[in-house]
């Protein structure tokens, strides 16, 4: 992780409960100026808004200017588009030294969804006396952003399974995702983030950046139900699936078609083989995987470690690979994949 990235994940990411979680991987006490970014407990809103949303998006117009050759010399063309605008970031948006950045550029009918607004005064319509900010944080440069909503306590099913529900409320203003609440689960064993995988439908709120979006109080109250509602159904799909039994058999076979070995020795063979083994051996021996070998659920939990803990990642740091996975819903769509692959296999 480079210092760059240490001093951002630092600084620009607030973690809370970290007496019930623990602290965040990426902890460095030297790289977070005189403010820590851990709380022992819930974070409170208004230091959300002063540490990450101080700062207004701003909205500029988009042209480009080119050097021409003339028969009087060199001379410059500019162009402006009337039917496009840019997200701007303002200067010492993020800091003192903060020169400022163009987040993205869109149709003029775009509305920017401003994080305070969206992801703290929508949020405090939904928080009620059982619910608090566990974390928040900005990634891309400012230019996609999240809030989580969480139980204080941790849920611990017969099972063995140990998690606590949130709903991440995110926004961008680069275009990547539209502004969501969405449920999701944080397994306490391995830190990662899980959807409720069978059910396709009632995951989560979408409002589009137009001129005409908005938050209704019944889709507040909506979101306030996906958060409370997300235990009793994860609950109900870890006992599902835990008692789907995946034989060895079953694995070999989900192995071979979640990771085939090509006929041809080359760099494909290799990668696909170091695959297959890292997930035998969190199937077989890892603790975040091992207590359910042999199960269905046992098989997801194997696949989203590997994604979260040891598959490659490139061009940015892995918490916020994994951060971003979560706001932009590849790890519920993952889950869905591999509970529908090992399903298949072992039913």
């Amino acid at each position: 992780m480079s210092q760059e990235t240490a001093s951002w994940l630092n600084t620009m990411t607030l973690i809370g409960f970290t007496d019930r979680r623990g602290r965040a991987w990426h902890y460095r006490a030297e790289r977070q100026g005189g403010e820590p970014n851990h709380y022992p407990g819930a974070i409170p809103v208004e230091d959300v808004r002063r540490r990450l949303f101080a700062w207004t998006v701003l909205e500029g117009d988009v042209s480009s200017t080119a050097m021409l050759l003339c028969n009087d010399g060199v001379g410059t063309l500019t162009v402006s588009d009337p039917d496009r605008k840019a997200m701007l970031r303002p200067p010492g948006g993020l800091g003192d030294e903060d020169p400022g950045a163009i987040l993205g550029i869109f149709k003029s009918g775009y509305t920017p969804h401003d994080y305070g607004q969206w992801l703290l005064e929508q949020v405090a319509e939904i928080l009620d006396d059982e619910l608090a900010i566990g974390s928040a944080g900005l990634l891309r440069g400012g230019a996609l952003a999240w809030v989580s909503i969480e139980v204080p306590e941790t849920i611990t099913t017969p099972e063995g399974v140990a998690f606590r529900p949130h709903l991440l409320a995110t926004t961008s203003f680069d275009g990547s995702i539209a502004t969501t609440y969405g449920r999701k689960v944080q397994l306490v064993v391995c830190d990662n983030t899980h959807a409720v995988a069978m059910r396709e439908s009632g995951q989560q709120i979408k409002v589009r950046h137009s001129r005409h979006s908005r938050l209704k109080l019944a889709d507040a109250r909506q979101a306030l139900a996906l958060v409370h509602t997300i235990a009793d159904d994860f609950a109900a799909e870890v006992a599902q699936l835990t008692s789907v039994a995946v034989s060895d058999g079953d694995w070999a076979r989900f192995l071979d078609e979640l990771a085939p070995l090509p006929f041809e020795e080359g760099r494909a063979r290799t990668l696909a083989q170091a695959k297959r083994e890292a997930l035998q051996r969190l199937w077989d021996h890892d603790t975040r995987v091992a207590p359910w070998r042999g199960t269905a659920f046992g098989a997801m939990q194997a696949v989203n470690t590997f994604a979260h803990h040891e598959a490659s990642v490139r061009g940015m740091a892995r918490s916020e690979r994994n951060m971003l996975r979560a706001v932009t819903g590849e790890v519920d769509a993952l889950d869905r994949r591999t509970v529908e692959a090992i399903l298949a296999i072992a039913a």
